[in-house]
Protein backbone atom coordinates (compact mmCIF):
# COMPACT_ATOMS: atom_id res chain seq x y z
CA UNK A 1 0.00 0.00 0.00
CA UNK A 2 2.65 2.34 0.98
CA UNK A 3 4.80 2.00 -2.05
CA UNK A 4 1.85 2.79 -4.58
CA UNK A 5 0.90 5.71 -2.66
CA UNK A 6 4.73 6.95 -2.87
CA UNK A 7 4.46 6.27 -6.56
CA UNK A 8 1.66 8.73 -6.53
CA UNK A 9 2.60 11.25 -4.53
CA UNK A 10 6.43 11.45 -5.71
CA UNK A 11 6.06 12.58 -8.95
CA UNK A 12 3.69 15.38 -7.75
CA UNK A 13 6.36 16.84 -5.36
CA UNK A 14 9.19 16.80 -7.90
CA UNK A 15 7.02 18.74 -10.01
CA UNK A 16 5.63 20.96 -7.04
CA UNK A 17 9.64 21.61 -6.17
CA UNK A 18 10.37 22.51 -10.09
CA UNK A 19 7.53 24.86 -10.66
CA UNK A 20 8.39 26.42 -6.92
CA UNK A 21 12.22 26.71 -7.80
CA UNK A 22 11.59 28.23 -11.05
CA UNK A 23 9.06 30.81 -9.69
CA UNK A 24 12.37 32.18 -7.44
CA UNK A 25 14.06 32.09 -10.54
CA UNK A 26 11.69 34.32 -12.11
CA UNK A 27 11.81 36.50 -8.89
CA UNK A 28 15.26 36.72 -9.38
CA UNK A 29 15.19 37.77 -12.83
CA UNK A 30 13.29 40.38 -11.78
CA UNK A 31 15.03 42.11 -9.16
CA UNK A 32 18.01 42.06 -11.42
CA UNK A 33 16.02 44.14 -13.80
CA UNK A 34 14.98 46.78 -10.98
CA UNK A 35 18.92 46.69 -9.91
CA UNK A 36 19.58 47.68 -13.45
CA UNK A 37 17.35 49.89 -14.52
CA UNK A 38 18.40 51.75 -11.38
CA UNK A 39 22.03 51.51 -11.63
CA UNK A 40 21.94 52.73 -15.50
CA UNK A 41 19.75 55.69 -14.43
CA UNK A 42 21.59 57.18 -11.92
CA UNK A 43 24.80 56.59 -13.71
CA UNK A 44 23.41 58.55 -17.07
CA UNK A 45 22.08 61.06 -14.61
CA UNK A 46 24.78 61.76 -13.02
CA UNK A 47 26.12 63.27 -16.57
CA UNK A 48 27.67 59.26 -17.74
CA UNK A 49 27.23 58.89 -21.63
CA UNK A 50 24.36 57.04 -22.14
CA UNK A 51 26.37 54.14 -23.94
CA UNK A 52 28.30 54.50 -20.48
CA UNK A 53 25.14 53.68 -18.93
CA UNK A 54 23.62 51.11 -20.54
CA UNK A 55 26.78 49.24 -20.13
CA UNK A 56 26.62 49.99 -16.49
CA UNK A 57 22.71 48.15 -16.54
CA UNK A 58 24.06 45.57 -18.70
CA UNK A 59 26.36 44.08 -16.26
CA UNK A 60 23.45 44.01 -13.15
CA UNK A 61 21.21 42.92 -15.78
CA UNK A 62 20.00 39.07 -15.99
CA UNK A 63 21.94 37.27 -18.98
CA UNK A 64 20.49 38.07 -22.14
CA UNK A 65 18.66 41.18 -20.73
CA UNK A 66 18.55 44.36 -23.55
CA UNK A 67 19.25 47.73 -21.38
CA UNK A 68 18.13 51.05 -23.20
CA UNK A 69 18.44 54.27 -21.97
CA UNK A 70 16.60 57.75 -22.85
CA UNK A 71 16.84 61.18 -22.41
CA UNK A 72 15.32 63.94 -22.86
CA UNK A 73 15.18 67.62 -21.31
CA UNK A 74 17.00 66.37 -17.70
CA UNK A 75 14.85 63.51 -17.69
CA UNK A 76 16.78 60.01 -17.87
CA UNK A 77 14.11 57.05 -18.67
CA UNK A 78 15.88 53.18 -18.21
CA UNK A 79 13.87 50.40 -19.64
CA UNK A 80 15.26 46.80 -18.80
CA UNK A 81 13.68 43.51 -20.97
CA UNK A 82 14.23 40.25 -20.14
CA UNK A 83 12.83 36.94 -20.55
CA UNK A 84 13.19 33.80 -17.83
CA UNK A 85 12.62 30.20 -19.24
CA UNK A 86 10.34 29.12 -17.07
CA UNK A 87 9.80 24.81 -18.82
CA UNK A 88 11.29 24.32 -22.46
CA UNK A 89 9.67 26.10 -24.76
CA UNK A 90 7.83 28.46 -22.59
CA UNK A 91 9.53 31.94 -21.44
CA UNK A 92 8.01 34.71 -19.57
CA UNK A 93 8.86 38.45 -20.06
CA UNK A 94 10.12 40.81 -17.18
CA UNK A 95 10.90 44.21 -17.38
CA UNK A 96 11.51 47.48 -15.19
CA UNK A 97 11.56 50.74 -15.46
CA UNK A 98 13.76 53.34 -13.54
CA UNK A 99 13.28 57.24 -14.55
CA UNK A 100 15.79 60.04 -12.80
CA UNK A 101 16.31 63.79 -13.15
CA UNK A 102 20.01 64.92 -14.50
CA UNK A 103 22.57 66.46 -11.87
CA UNK A 104 21.92 70.39 -12.53
CA UNK A 105 18.46 70.30 -14.08
CA UNK A 106 16.27 72.43 -10.95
Amino acid sequence: MVTAELAVLLPALVLLLVVSLRAVAVGVAELQCVDAARVAARSAARGDDPAAAQRAGQAVAPAGATVSVRTAGGQVAVLVRASVRVLPGFSLPVRAQAHAVSEGVP
